[in-house]
């Protein structure tokens, strides 16, 4: 494992809030340089946190932020982030594909456009800004692509439940996993990473199961922290794999994951989707 992520650069989609914003704070805290492309630039009315805001945090964690307001589905605005963070930062070390829409409809209730959407910022998103990122992480030392996405599965539980949004995070699965396969002789990794259980996060307060189910879930810290040990382990040692978060720190000597769900029993843990 190297030991830090000291000056190195990531370059994620979103950020603002959530899963995405814990990591970029835990990178912070050991001086990371944090590119955020995101569209969220205004306060929403039921969402806490802008890029704005996300930057401020994440400087005052001892980080460095560059907030790029775009939209991962614009292949300009994508392009645009990758300059800017080398620009800034002089290159890239990481990409984090972290931004992601969540309709769990069935097939039949679910629109044209809210499909499109999905794959457009699910799978889309992330083959495209890791691709716009890919020559300057072939230039780095320690490179990683690290997909906030499920490992895929064939299991008619998971093909049935909601085809659309299956389609589109196993989309983001199965990109990441072929640029593994396609670029890890050269050294740069590509994992994913998926939690055992639901996460605090606005997608479980809004869409799965409201108060009590964000009781029932863990805090997005210890996403953050699992993603942190990938990102910090050397890239050609850590290459094509679907992670996930809890086996992760386990392999690192956490087994004690009460701090991330203070208050509530393990039994009472609501597990996630996809495993």
């Amino acid at each position: 494992m190297t030991t830090t992520l000291q000056g190195k650069t990531i370059l994620m989609s979103g950020g603002s809030r959530g899963i995405g914003l814990a990591i970029a704070l835990r990178a912070a805290a050991d001086g990371a340089n944090i590119v955020m492309l995101s569209k969220t630039d205004k306060p929403h009315p039921a969402l806490q946190g802008t890029i704005h805001t996300a930057a401020e945090e994440i400087r005052a964690a001892g980080g460095q932020a560059l907030a790029v307001v775009g939209d991962v589905r614009n292949d300009d605005d994508v392009l645009r982030a990758v300059l800017e963070a080398v620009g800034a930062f002089g290159g890239v070390d990481i990409v984090l594909n972290n931004a992601s829409v969540i309709n769990l409809s069935g097939t039949l209730e679910l629109e044209p456009k809210r499909f499109d959407l999905m794959q457009d910022v699910n799978m889309r998103g992330t083959f495209m800004l890791s691709r716009a990122a890919l020559p300057e992480l072939l230039k780095a030392k320690n490179p990683h692509i690290l997909s906030l996405s499920p490992p895929v599965s064939l299991d008619p539980r998971w093909l049935g439940a909601h085809t659309g949004y299956t389609l589109a995070k196993f989309g983001m699965s199965l990109a990441t996993l072929g640029m593994a396969a396609e670029f890890g002789e050269r050294g740069v990794a590509a994992n994913t990473l998926w939690p055992k259980t639901t996460i605090r996060t606005a997608a479980v307060a809004n869409i799965l199961g409201g108060e009590e189910l964000m009781r029932r879930s863990r805090t997005p810290e210890i996403y953050a922290d699992a993603a942190y040990l990938v990102l910090t382990t050397p890239s050609r040692e850590l290459n094509g794999r679907s992670l996930i978060v809890e086996d992760v720190l386990a392999e690192h000597g956490i087994t004690d994951l009460s701090k991330y769900s203070p208050g509530v029993d393990e039994s009472e843990l609501f597990p996630d989707i996809f495993l």
